[in-house]
């Protein structure tokens, strides 16, 4: 019990201190730039058992210890249909680290992994997002969290441009559609994947990596054309970046500072609002 202290002691100090710079200062810049948190809000920190949500939570935590924003907290951990050993990691790290996790139950793993389908990790994040939204608003929340940091950003950018003939990117917050009051916030935004790993070996945890059944599949080689396709596309772009960044630091920043730039004067055509816009319908104006 006192060892389990200690590790949630010094994770807590990291943060703050060692890791100040890269994770915590990112953390709060981009809940003050977003204008992520106003006062009254009651949030739903999303927990999948990663790396990320589980940091995501820690920096919650310390954001109500040394922030002065006026919001409430509560921590959510959706269970998809994880296997036994994944969900007791989940139940410990959230022990250690003294999160006081909520859980709740769905059969998302077992529904999707019974469709015969080309994008299933689609259908999967649809799901997970909607019972998160459904359950988060049972419990009084208006907002949930998520642990998207900025290099899902950059390879979500860049993915849509090579594979979906589009450029669009995961924004840091939004209104939800189907859920009247609710919105989604992503505070994670700014920071790193590279320092949360390091943050992660520097405290010595171990998190669960991904607990898909389809990812287990594919480890097995058992996973279908349209899993592997996935899987594959994601690993693709972030090689690629990695590789760029070889020779050139500041790729993932200009990728991400693109969709920031955007020139609308130099755009052939682009949508708004579902409709679509072409340079053509202003040109002789």
């Amino acid at each position: 019990m006192e060892q389990d202290r200690d590790i949630c002691r010094e994770a807590e100090r990291s943060i703050i201190k060692k890791y100040r710079k890269q994770i915590w200062r990112k953390f709060t810049k981009a809940i003050n730039e977003y204008e992520m948190i106003q006062d009254g809000d009651r949030i739903a920190a999303c927990i999948s058992g990663g790396k990320d949500s589980m940091l995501m939570a820690k920096l919650f935590q310390e954001l109500l210890r040394h922030g002065k924003k006026n919001f409430e907290l509560v921590f959510l951990v959706m269970d998809p249909g994880y296997n036994e050993k994944n969900y007791d990691m989940i139940r410990h790290n959230a022990e250690i680290l003294n999160v006081p996790v909520t859980f709740f139950k769905t059969e998302i793993f077992e529904i999707v992994s019974g469709e015969d389908m080309n994008s299933p990790c689609y259908l999967c994040a649809r799901m997970r997002r909607g019972y998160l939204y459904s359950k988060a608003k049972e419990l009084g929340c208006n907002k949930i969290a998520l642990g998207h940091h900025f290099d899902d950003v950059v390879e979500t950018i860049l993915m849509g441009m090579l594979y979906g003939s589009q450029i669009q990117t995961m924004m840091p917050k939004l209104h939800s559609t189907n859920f009247e009051g609710m919105q989604l916030i992503r505070p994670m935004y700014l920071i790193r994947e590279e320092d949360i790993i390091r943050w992660m070996h520097y405290n010595e945890l171990q998190f669960i990596r991904c607990a898909c059944r389809f990812t287990e599949r594919l480890a097995a080689g058992g996973a279908g054309e349209g899993e592997a396709e996935v899987s594959s596309k994601r690993d693709e772009v972030k090689t690629l970046i990695r590789e760029m960044e070889k020779k050139n630091p500041s790729v993932a920043k200009n990728i991400f500072r693109s969709v920031e730039n955007v020139n609308v004067d130099t755009v052939i055509a682009y949508k708004k609002n579902g409709i679509k816009h072409h340079f053509l319908e202003n040109y002789d104006r």
